[in-house]
């Protein structure tokens, strides 16, 4: 999904400032190609002359094509497990996921499942049996990286905890997709979101102890 280009974001090294940018401009091209003429209808070799890169370089940072549309997938990993594993002291983790979940929602982030630029890209999810089935497995990917931080946390049965975790987060978020996709008025479909993913989180907290 394309974003801008952050600032200069401290520790970074310029090194890894410009692999950064290099990587979301190829997203971003991409992003624009796979709209406007179909996921399945464009080649890596397109959008890497698109982009000013050779498909070698695509590849280097990307070595999956669904990857480029799908480029957020390392991150929703990370910051899955991250917020378990960097939580305050005493903080149960359920309670760590659920300040996750509102930041990404109130900061429209790609990740919180709301935002009013989204509408052109879920149709070519939609649209592609290959970007469909990297989804799934993108939230298969959530699951294991976020079990083994809730292992690491001490919980019992982690693997089940992440499933039902990453199970309701997905749930909330698919619904208010397609609310956005049926062109229901935005802002009642941010206020019903916030009230579902409270809800969601309420339940899981009374099933774990």
């Amino acid at each position: 999904m394309d974003d801008a280009m952050d600032e200069n974001r401290p520790g970074e090294s310029l090194r890894e400032r410009k692999k950064r940018e290099t990587r979301q401009r190829i997203s971003n091209v991409a992003t624009v190609m796979f709209r406007e003429r179909g996921f399945d209808q464009v080649t890596v070799a397109e959008v890497a002359r698109a982009a000013g890169f050779s498909a070698m370089t695509v590849f280097n940072y990307f070595p999956r094509k669904e990857d480029l549309f799908l480029d957020r997938i390392p991150e929703a990993v990370a910051a899955f497990a991250g917020a378990v594993r960097g939580r305050e002291p005493g903080e149960p983790p359920l309670a760590a996921l659920r300040r996750l979940a509102f930041r990404f929602i109130d900061a429209r982030h790609p990740l919180g499942g709301v935002g009013e630029n989204f509408a052109g890209f879920w149709p070519v999810v939609a649209d592609s049996p290959a970007l469909r089935a990297r989804a799934r497995e993108a939230v298969e990917e959530v699951e294991r990286a976020l079990a083994a931080a809730l292992a690491e946390a001490g919980l019992a049965d982690p693997e089940l905890v992440a499933a039902v975790t990453v199970a309701a987060y997905r749930t909330v978020c698919v619904a208010s997709v397609r609310r956005q996709l049926a062109g229901d008025r935005f802002a009642e479909i941010v206020e019903d979101h916030r009230e579902r993913m409270g809800a969601a989180f309420d339940a899981l907290e009374r099933m774990v102890p």
